[in-house]
């Protein structure tokens, strides 16, 4: 993620905080949320992708694999 998208999350958090947005500032906040959040969401699910879990019968499947079967 870019420092300077999450330098502008924080000063318009701590603005709404103290003063306040405006429409314009609250518009830019949620667009800057959402590539906020869709960087994490990439992250995590990157994350994952390299996560094992080791079943009962001492078999190492990825993580994703499991949890697929889980919910199905």
């Amino acid at each position: 993620m870019e420092k300077d998208i999450l330098t502008r999350i924080n000063e318009l958090a701590k603005k709404k905080k103290t003063v306040g947005l405006t429409d314009a500032e609250a518009t830019e906040q949620k667009e800057l949320y959402k590539i906020y959040l869709g960087d994490i969401r990439t992250q995590f699910a990157s994350t994952l992708d390299n996560v094992s879990v080791k079943d009962k019968d001492g078999k190492v499947v990825p993580f994703k694999e499991v949890y697929a079967k889980k919910n199905k």
